[in-house]
């Protein structure tokens, strides 16, 4: 379910760029196959120059209103504890002139534990899934994050110029990790520097949420005794 979130069309523009990385332990069993995204625009944000060839993401970013739609968003409002699921936005250029960098970012996939006794008070509620690749000669895991998207900021994925009447689409795959209800929200900006300003045929920034619910029930399919086969079924 979606909808949109309130704007206060005086808030100045710093108010909507991208918070800068930070790191986060991750938490979940290496089984699900799946890292946090955050441990990768950390090392961006350290050194942008290893990540961008020396140059900032948002080097010359113009400024000004760019007219955007979202045509499609959708992820599932009943959802099952480690079950994979796909979280779909498609944003189109609505507007007479290119968009420089089309950005989401993404509040929700994990939440805050009240506890002083941990040095990091997040824990997920999602975790984007990854990949099996070979990095340096080691093992690692690529997210499943929209391809070539992630950012130096955290919780927040670019697809580059996007050209009128355009759209492109960003998806995530992730695995729920912590029953209860959930509230994810997105929010659509037109660059990484606050400049270039995304809004929608009221004027405001386009946003809007995923509200529902994690039930504590085991997934309805199962890996056979062969240990390759998938089923449906628990027994």
């Amino acid at each position: 379910m979606r909808g949109h979130l309130p704007s206060d069309n005086r808030t100045s523009a710093a108010a909507f760029r991208p918070a800068l990385a930070r790191t986060r332990p991750w938490y979940v069993q290496p089984a699900l196959g799946a890292r946090s995204a955050s441990s990768v625009v950390f090392a961006c944000a350290l050194g942008l120059s290893a990540c961008g060839g020396g140059e900032r993401q948002d080097k010359n970013e113009p400024g000004g209103n760019f007219p955007v739609s979202v045509k499609k968003a959708s992820f599932p409002q009943k959802q099952k504890l480690a079950k994979t699921s796909d979280m779909v936005i498609e944003v189109e250029n609505s507007g007479s002139k290119a968009i420089p960098n089309i950005a989401l970012t993404v509040s929700g996939f994990d939440r805050k534990v009240e506890d002083n006794t941990l040095a990091d008070p997040k824990r997920p509620t999602f975790v984007i899934n990854g990949a099996p690749r070979r990095l340096g000669g080691f093992a690692e895991s690529k997210t499943l994050s929209p391809e070539g998207g992630e950012t130096a900021y955290v919780d927040t994925w670019a697809l580059g110029r996007l050209k009128p009447g355009r759209s492109k689409k960003f998806k995530w795959t992730v695995t729920a990790v912590k029953a209860g209800s959930y509230k994810v929200t997105y929010r659509v900006s037109a660059g990484l520097d606050g400049k270039a300003k995304a809004v929608d045929a009221s004027g405001k920034s386009p946003r809007g949420l995923f509200i529902g619910t994690v039930v504590d029930k085991a997934p309805d399919t199962r890996v056979a005794d062969d240990g390759k086969t998938v089923v449906k079924g628990t027994r």
